[in-house]
């Protein structure tokens, strides 16, 4: 009687540890088929991380070397704008030395 109960408890505890890894199989599909879903749903949010970036025509932020080029240009023409007043300065001044 003794070694039949415990012949009846072993395949009690095999069904219990199968039935324990369907349960955790049967999660994992369901985790698996719920990623898979969301990831249908948000198809074009994933395909902007994986697709080229935009051309610089359709961009709508200032580029930064565009800039740099544009402060560049205002300085050149901020410095020869100095230049010509501060040249134009030293005729006038030779002129009335000249006068003298």
């Amino acid at each position: 009687m003794g070694e039949h109960g415990l012949l009846g408890n072993e395949p009690e505890s095999i069904d219990y540890t199968v039935h324990e890894a369907w349960n955790e199989a049967t999660n994992v599909y369901l985790l698996v088929i719920l990623v898979s879903f969301g990831l249908l749903i948000n198809k074009r949010k994933i395909m902007r991380i994986f697709t080229l970036p935009p051309t610089v025509e359709s961009s709508t932020e200032p580029n930064f070397y565009d800039s740099l080029q544009k402060v560049r240009l205002r300085q050149q023409l901020e410095m020869y704008s100095l230049a010509r007043k501060f040249e134009q300065q030293q005729q006038t001044d030779s002129v009335q030395l000249s006068m003298e």
